[in-house]
């Protein structure tokens, strides 16, 4: 108690730069972890004071935020082998229509304390926030989020992509009704503002007081969002299009405004009172027409989503109480009994108990072929059955069936930044301020050495740039694309985990592979089996099974097939241990065994003759995987198993599309060399690594990364999991261990090799729509600033009337967003 009255009086004393802050963290076992971390918190520099209750597991932090974040302290924990507790929440933001809108509602939020990092989405119009559960909460972000000038929807909760598309609908409806009443009322105002084009109209079509009035409609009722927009930006300090747009329309309707009231102001000083009522309504009218149309095609980016949660069962048939009855799919629970007919869709992940038939799992893996699933095998909710009848026990159901966990990780993708976009952003931030600039230089320029009437043409060069210019463009480029991208290759039956991982993967040139059940079956069998004197094969077998009962090893599980199908009985192992990626020692009936590859027996002093060795060559040329079995009591070879794993059918296919796009393929593997080396010569590999340790693997891949290359890895299984992290890009195998998936950028649901090869497709080609929005973005405003700013008119007397610039405007955001959505018809 004495120790926290002197932290406070210390946080009181040092001022009010200083913070306290709670963190949770699991995976605490004893006193010494908590030590562990106190003393390493209590190193960084801004931390003033760190404290860890080892029975409370929280550990309270007193820091200075000017020098170390939240987000610094969690990762020093993370680092430290324990978890630091985080919660995640998605937050529908109403209000966002550019990337200034973006950042501000980012700024607003991190400024929470306890929140560790925040990620706004314009094409998404959501928010995600990580944060300390504890130190802050949803009515604090949305206090904050209010006070930054947006609004959060109500009705958080498990439904992200009907919120978002109700959210979406309701955006579409508001701007179809602004747009629609400014459209009709702009018809007459451009009517009368060009009544000396059409003398047979009336000429109370030309009365500037019902032209102040239409336009006075459209400025405040159908621009109203601009305007709010706006005011909001300045009670903030900050600038976005909307502020661009409000002062360029308030220009041209205050300028009319008084050129109406006050027609004498304007004679006295030798001009016109001109009015341009037209212009600040058809700017208006137009730039709405272009947010309508952009919200429309933004709208098409949810279609993935749409899809793959349109595939969920809305019934399901179960037996409860002896009875069989008909349920909502939603009412499954874990446990439950479920019946499946012919042609009926599988509501939620199980397992099957009676019964046999072929289901089409296309709509998650994307494979064709239906598969055949009998007693024991998993089903997967949202697939098809096609011919047979079967009972399954639901394992799985809600958010934790496969299709939910895949909608899920789609959302977060499609909810991530890109690298590039980082940079966009960047620009974006200083983009209006500049445009601001550029028109107060124009209108400055115009008015002291252009042409009379100076007044008007300085005017309207000024409402020119202010409307021209385009951030939207910038802030829309890349999460479109990458919003399209990522929900298409779910469909397609891959899961891009992040925008980073979509980007890095267009860059890739070498390709690492695994070798057993990635390039093979990874269903090995037993084809040899010699022994040394004195011991039986049948005896060698039981041993060796014995040992490896436990085991998920593809080569372990042959072992313990071939056992099964000897009829041996298979004892339990009374020890157990694993050196990863090298063999087993264990305990079996009663004798001490060593299991694994010749390098590992070897190393641990076993012995064996030169006989042996002309063995192992001979049916290491064969390419068969070699397990030697040895006593730690003798030191001596016991014998040895060989096994045979297939290559699946489309690798050699695989690695020859990878090489014609340009990609250097490697495989590497603990097999011996002799082994490896036939693999890679049978698929045409470019370079082969052998006997490799999981540390080694990571440090073939270091070098080639050292050497600027961007790498990516393709494995399955636990010991693949470091190379897969350190890999740049990632790929797992659906077949492989939730390990692997865990560890990889990119799932592929299938175990299909195909699928390394579309991913890959499909990532260069966002990166070439990507590049294609960034360059529009780029090139429009580059173009469009210095021709609305007048810079074409001293040669050859051609300026920018705003209403083009608008309608310029309007349309370069629709371009890029209508651009991404082309990577729906892009084959792959």
């Amino acid at each position: 108690m004495a120790k926290e009255v002197e932290r406070q009086e210390k946080v009181e004393r040092k001022g009010c730069r200083l913070e306290k802050i709670n963190l949770p963290v699991s995976g605490l076992h004893c006193v010494n972890c908590a030590l562990k971390i106190e003393k390493t918190l209590k190193k960084t520099p801004g931390v003033e004071e760190a404290s860890v209750n080892f029975a409370s597991n929280i550990a309270s932090v007193v820091f200075d935020r000017q020098q170390v974040s939240e987000a610094e302290l969690v990762r020093i924990i993370d680092r430290l082998g324990y978890q630091a507790v985080r919660e995640k929440v998605e937050l529908p933001v109403k209000g966002m229509s550019c990337t200034s809108c973006v950042s501000r509602v980012e700024a607003a939020l991190k400024g929470l304390k306890g929140v560790i990092e925040a990620s706004a989405n314009l094409a998404l119009a959501r928010v995600s926030v990580e944060f300390i559960p504890g130190e802050t909460g949803l009515s604090e972000m949305k206090q904050a989020i209010k006070e930054a000038g947006y609004e959060v929807l109500t009705g958080i909760g498990p439904e992200p992509i009907s919120r978002t598309e109700r959210q979406a609908g309701e955006e579409l409806s508001w701007l179809k009704q602004r747009l629609i009443l400014g459209g009709v009322l702009v018809i007459p105002i451009l009517l009368g503002s060009f009544r000396v084009l059409l003398p047979w109209l009336p000429p109370f079509f030309s009365n500037h007081y019902l032209l102040w009035f239409l336009a006075t409609i459209v400025e405040f009722y159908s621009g109203w969002s601009f305007l709010r927009g706006a005011w909001l930006s300045f009670l903030h300090r900050t600038a976005d299009m909307n502020t661009l747009v409000s002062i360029g329309t308030l220009s041209a309707y205050l300028y009319s405004a008084m050129a109406t009231v006050w027609p004498g102001i304007f004679y006295r000083a030798g001009l016109e009172p001109d009015v341009y009522f037209d212009t600040s309504a058809v700017i208006i009218v137009l730039v709405l027409l272009g947010r309508y149309l952009e919200a429309r095609a933004r709208s098409r980016t949810f279609l993935s989503l749409r899809r793959l949660a349109g595939l969920q069962a809305q019934s399901a048939r179960v037996i409860r109480d002896r009875k069989e009855m008909e349920i909502p799919a939603e009412e499954v629970v874990a446990g439950d009994l479920v019946v499946i007919r012919p042609g009926e869709k599988i509501p939620v992940d199980g397992q099957v108990v009676e019964g046999q038939s072929s289901v089409d799992e296309s709509v998650i893996s994307g494979e064709s072929l239906p598969v055949f699933k009998q007693p024991g095998d998993e089903v997967i909710g949202a697939t098809i059955n096609r011919t047979g009848y079967f009972k399954f026990r639901a394992t799985k159901v809600g958010k934790e069936t496969v299709l939910a966990q895949i909608v899920k990780k789609v959302e977060e993708a499609q909810a991530s930044k890109a690298p590039v976009q980082r940079l966009a952003d960047k620009i974006a931030s200083y983009f209006v301020p500049v445009v601001i600039s550029i028109a107060i230089l124009a209108f400055i320029i115009w008015f002291d050495f252009g042409p009379q009437p100076a007044l008007t043409r300085a005017i309207l060069s000024f409402v020119s740039v202010l409307i021209i210019a385009c951030p939207c463009a910038l802030g829309l480029a890349t999460p479109t694309a990458v919003m399209v991208a990522t929900g298409r290759s779910a469909e397609k039956g891959m899961l891009i985990k992040s925008g980073e991982a979509l980007e890095k993967a267009a860059e890739v040139s070498l390709v690492f592979f695994d070798k057993t059940g990635t390039l093979t079956k990874g269903q090995p069998v037993v084809t040899d089996i010699m022994v040394s004197p004195g011991v039986t094969p049948d005896l060698l077998l039981e041993l060796a099974a014995g040992a490896e009962k436990a085991s998920e090893h593809p080569l372990g599980e042959a072992i313990v097939r071939r056992a099964g199908e000897a009829g041996l009985s298979i004892p339990e192992p009374e020890e157990f241990s694993t050196k990863e990626g090298q063999g087993i020692k264990a305990k079996v009936r009663g004798q001490k065994i060593l299991l694994g590859n010749f390098r590992f027996l070897s190393s641990a002093g076993i012995k064996w003759n030169q006989a042996v060795n002309q063995e192992i060559e001979a049916l290491e040329n064969e390419g068969k995987t070699l397990v030697g079995v040895a006593s730690l009591e003798t030191g001596g070879l016991l014998g040895l198993l060989a096994a045979s794993d297939e290559l699946k059918e489309e690798a050699s296919s695989i690695i020859k599309e990878l090489k014609d796009m340009g990609l250097k393929t490697v495989m590497m593997t603990g097999d011996h060399k002799k082994t490896a080396l036939a693999v890679g010569r049978q698929l045409g590999l470019d370079e082969v690594y052998a006997g490799l340790l999981p540390e080694e693997k990571l440090d073939i891949i270091r070098e080639f990364q050292k050497s600027g290359q961007l790498v990516a890895m393709v494995g399955d299984g636990i010991n693949d999991a470091p190379a897969l992290i350190q890999a740049d890009v990632g790929l797992a195998l659906g077949s492989g261990t939730d390990i692997a998936m865990e560890s990889a950028d990119i799932n592929l649901v299938s175990g299909s090799l195909n699928k390394v090869v579309t991913a890959l497709k499909l990532s260069r080609q966002a990166r070439r729509v990507i590049r294609q929005n960034l360059f529009w973005a780029f090139f429009y405003n580059l173009i469009g600033l210095p021709v609305a700013a007048g810079v074409l008119y001293p040669f050859f007397q051609i300026s920018l009337n705003p209403m083009i610039a608008s309608l310029a405007m309007a349309f370069s955001s629709v371009t890029v967003v209508y651009n991404s959505l082309r990577l729906y018809r892009i084959k792959v």
